[in-house]
């Protein structure tokens, strides 16, 4: 599987990269075997980028992968964490509950604090050590700071800084759903690389107007997530079909139909192209997939390796679905 550098880090990264929420019980509950089983066929796959945060299940995904890895050599892989959220445990006789609130099926143990201050980012990076249970973390991105802004530069980022120099952590980033925000770490600081979800899709790109420029113009990395849109893209059939984590709408649903149509006249699946779209441009790195079972490990490797014809891109431009400025791949 290709690989590429993060930056001017010399953090490796595989062209699919592992989204660790699935198997931490986004939505529905993944249990440990199934979790490890899920880890090892993408490894099997040739995946060696994986990526986390302690906001997914509370903390279960860094442990689930930490357990996972710690049998892999450490030279072999890249693994990405985040900062701005603290667990703290539940006070004693608080009511546990659970966390479907925030999405994930599993005990609601902890609660999340959002912290970005220095002292934060430290303390963030030693307890997601910890749950790992590894010797380093390659990436450490900046965890939607959409409503804390200047905390986010004025200290979680030159915290950042300071433990890239010290060798605590390779690459440093920032990983949000907007893209607005990403590019102004692009442009007003020395980010390795960010995390763009949901931006960059068959369906939407204002990731194009000035953050995959502003990365490409000064050699930094864009890694891509949220490809399916929270799900339309992967099946827009779907009964009750979410587009950005909300009921898809009559007028988007349509549109993603008719780039299935298209896309399977050509024997290539929507979600296939889905996720090859964003090597279009060359600043992607890579993209992100999650999975909850061996099969939708498999399938997204399989995914990126499906052969597509560049007529495929072209009719979708020809037929309004793309805007010509749009890059595919194959054109750079």
């Amino acid at each position: 599987m290709r690989v590429r550098t993060l930056g001017r880090s010399a953090v490796p990264v595989t062209a699919l990269g592992f989204g660790g929420a699935s198997i931490a019980g986004l939505y529905t509950p993944v249990d440990a075997d199934t979790a490890a089983r899920t880890i090892e066929a993408a490894w099997h796959q040739g995946v060696r980028y994986f990526d986390t945060a302690p906001h997914y299940g509370v903390g279960l995904s860094e442990r689930r992968l930490g357990e996972a890895l710690r049998a892999k050599p450490r030279a072999e892989y890249a693994l990405s964490t985040k900062v701005g959220r603290l667990l703290v445990p539940r006070e004693e006789g608080a009511g546990a509950g659970d966390d479907l609130g925030h999405g994930f099926a599993v005990p609601g143990t902890y609660t999340r604090r959002w912290d970005f201050s220095a002292d934060g980012v430290r303390r963030s990076i030693e307890q997601s050590l910890e749950r790992l249970g590894l010797d380093r973390i390659d990436v450490a991105l900046i965890h939607d700071p959409d409503r804390h802004e200047e905390a986010a530069f004025r200290e979680a980022y030159p915290a950042l800084e300071r433990l890239r120099a010290e060798g605590v952590v390779g690459a440093i980033g920032a990983g949000m759903n907007q893209a607005e925000m990403l590019s102004r770490f692009m442009t007003d600081t020395d980010v390795d690389a960010v995390l763009c979800a949901g931006r960059y899709t068959l369906l939407e790109q204002p990731a194009l107007a000035e953050l995959l420029p502003a990365a490409a113009a000064r050699g930094k990395s864009v890694i891509i997530g949220g490809v399916f849109n929270s799900g339309l893209l992967a099946d827009p059939a779907a009964p009750g079909a979410t587009y950005n984590y909300a009921p898809a709408g009559d007028e988007v649903r349509e549109r993603a139909r008719r780039m299935q149509v298209i896309t399977e006249s050509y024997g290539v699946q929507l979600r296939t192209a889905a996720l090859n779209f964003p090597f279009g441009h060359p600043a992607v790195a890579s993209v992100l997939a999650g999975a909850r079972s061996t099969a939708e490990a498999a399938d997204a490797a399989a995914a990126m390796r499906h052969p597509i014809p560049a007529a495929m891109w072209r009719q979708l431009r020809d037929e309004g679905l793309m805007g010509t400025d749009v890059p595919v791949p194959g054109e750079y």
